[in-house]
């Protein structure tokens, strides 16, 4: 855990605002629709989720117009549950895709959702600030093989190299 907390802290420090070239923010967002579980289907590993199955993020309304993140992965190393409680708020307005995080104190990561299914919000694709960071979400442990096609097309379009995709097992 202790990895994993200073690993949060060194992303976050130097991770800080902004967004990778190409990349944009969803509009029309809603963030009443977005509230709720999400599983983690793909990322670009890094060390504060390395060794990580199982994972998955819990969004909730905070009293002062905040979100509520709690960030959970299994370690079969050490056979735990490894859980991160941050905030969320919009960086320019409610109708962006376009977050800051926080999981300790003043330091804030950016967390852009750059494409959305909109009818429901089955799936989000997400970005930080740079290309090194990449998450396929969805509502469901599983999603089709069309939308994770589809999150490689548009991620690799956008400069992300797909590569070094972790596809996560749920089960």
């Amino acid at each position: 855990m202790k990895k994993l907390l200073l690993s949060l802290i060194l992303m976050l420090m130097t991770g800080c605002l902004g967004m990778p070239q190409l990349v944009q923010p969803v509009n029309h967002f809603e963030l009443d629709k977005y509230l709720g579980k999400w599983y983690e289907i793909a990322r670009l590993d890094h060390s504060f989720e390395q060794g990580l199955s199982k994972v998955s993020a819990e969004y909730s309304l905070l009293e002062d117009g905040g979100v509520s993140v709690i960030n959970r992965g299994f370690s079969a190393e050490t056979q735990t549950w490894q859980e991160a409680e941050g905030k969320a708020y919009f960086v320019n307005d409610e109708t962006q895709g376009y977050l800051k995080v926080s999981f300790f104190g003043p330091f804030y990561g950016s967390y852009v959702i750059f494409e959305l299914e909109r009818n429901n919000y089955d799936y989000a694709f997400v970005s930080g600030p740079n290309h090194d960071y990449l998450w396929l979400l969805a509502r469901s442990p599983s999603v089709s093989q069309e939308i994770k096609t589809k999150f490689e097309k548009i991620s690799q379009d956008l400069g992300f190299d797909i590569r070094n995709l972790i596809y996560v097992d749920q089960n």
